[in-house]
């Protein structure tokens, strides 16, 4: 069961990879906790890592501390999306 406040979270998560990939509304729906993000979409490079995470720290009210930002946490969806509730949710 997750945390209340989740779904809001993955969903925002769905929209910045949305917006700031340029992925349509579409395959960004498609996403679910097992699909690989970094390594596995061409266009989450390194540049884009940067706007993600602002985007998603100004979205969700957060700050993302440059140690917190591992290759594990771009892993996949589920795991981009659990770190941001941890930092949203707390």
């Amino acid at each position: 069961m997750q945390p209340d406040g989740f779904h809001e979270v993955e969903e925002t998560v769905r929209g910045v990879l949305r917006d700031v990939l340029g992925i349509d509304a579409a395959r960004a729906a498609t996403f679910d906790q097992a699909t690989p993000l970094f390594g596995a979409l061409p266009e989450l490079d390194s540049m884009a890592v940067a706007g993600v995470l602002t985007e998603l720290e100004d979205r969700l009210g957060i700050v993302i501390e440059d140690d917190e930002v591992d290759g594990d946490m771009l892993d996949t969806f589920g795991a981009l999306t659990t770190f941001a509730a941890s930092k949203a949710l707390t």
